[in-house]
């Protein structure tokens, strides 16, 4: 009986001290994997750039009606415009104010022919570009547009080079991108559409996309399918936190005037800016733009590699 007894607390013994080591190791192991996690994720800078991209054939001074419409809306940000070489070489165009928090950058390319290749060849030359603004200005933190083609860009680039690490998005909004290039059928999908759906577990997962979409007519926008804008649903929509569909319709609803269509500069004021906080006025006051001094940024040219 006494021998019995003996070995009933052995167990409870055993049983206490395994009890321990699992009180002890849990919150270990959980607060090492939380510590692991918040080191590999990048302290977000002040700066918050939007970044920019036009479509094929178009030049950095594509979205010059846009800013000027955002600027004359609300806060007067700086501009600063890049175009990235065949051979590598960025030139700068503009300056970002001291202050400016949230300026404005368009990226822009030498080779800005149309196609699957040359978009991928584009993403490499915006990866390089966007790597050689983060180290110049210090940020890490941006929210992006992409009009048409470069709508495409950015899709191709966040699955192939975004580093999570080192950089964080918030938001993207692409405007009239073909998703299926010039494909009108739901059905029939093109390579890229493909690779795009296939490599969409890559996309960072706490980003917002908005997809805007022109309807000059019923199914196109004058140049992009509307069948080939919708796309970007089946690589967006659950792959990223929040995934919003916008058509426009009327007036300026054709593919080159979508960037300066009023409701989607009122998208872009109300999704993609930064909102005034009424409660900080000097912070405010601080941040926004003289008019002489923006007048001197736009002037302002410097050029490097």
């Amino acid at each position: 009986m006494k021998q019995k007894s003996k070995q009933y607390w052995r167990q409870i013994r055993w049983l206490l001290l395994i009890i321990i080591i699992i009180a002890i190791w849990w919150p270990a192991t959980v607060w090492i994997h939380q510590r692991v996690h918040n080191e590999h994720q990048p302290v977000k800078s002040n700066m918050q750039p939007v970044i920019l991209v036009p479509g094929s054939s178009a030049t950095e001074n594509r979205f010059d009606t846009l800013i000027d419409k955002l600027n004359d809306d609300g806060q007067r940000h700086s501009l600063l415009k890049l175009v990235v070489k065949t051979n590598d070489a960025i030139t700068y165009k503009g300056k970002i104010y001291n202050n400016d928090n949230q300026p404005y950058i368009v990226i822009a390319f030498q080779d800005n022919h149309d196609g699957y290749d040359n978009i991928k060849k584009q993403a490499n030359w915006l990866s390089l570009a966007l790597d050689a603004l983060m180290k110049k200005y210090h940020f890490n933190h941006f929210n992006a547009i992409g009009h048409s083609n470069g709508g495409l860009i950015w899709t191709y680039f966040l699955e192939n080079y975004f580093d999570p690490h080192h950089m964080t998005i918030d938001k993207l909004m692409t405007i009239g991108a073909p998703f299926n290039l010039n494909e009108s059928s739901s059905t029939k999908r093109t390579p890229m559409l493909q690779n795009f759906i296939q490599n969409n577990n890559k996309l960072p997962k706490n980003l917002d996309v908005y997809t805007i979409v022109g309807a000059e007519t019923y199914n196109t926008d004058g140049l992009v399918p509307w069948e080939s804008a919708v796309q970007a649903r089946y690589v967006f929509q659950g792959k990223v936190k929040h995934f919003t569909e916008i058509t426009v319709t009327g007036a300026n609803a054709e593919h080159s005037d979508l960037p300066q269509n009023t409701e989607i500069v009122q998208s872009i004021e109300q999704n993609m800016l930064i909102q005034d906080d009424n409660n900080n006025t000097a912070h405010n006051q601080e941040q926004r733009i003289p008019q002489k001094e923006y007048d001197k940024i736009i002037d302002d040219k410097t050029s490097s590699k």
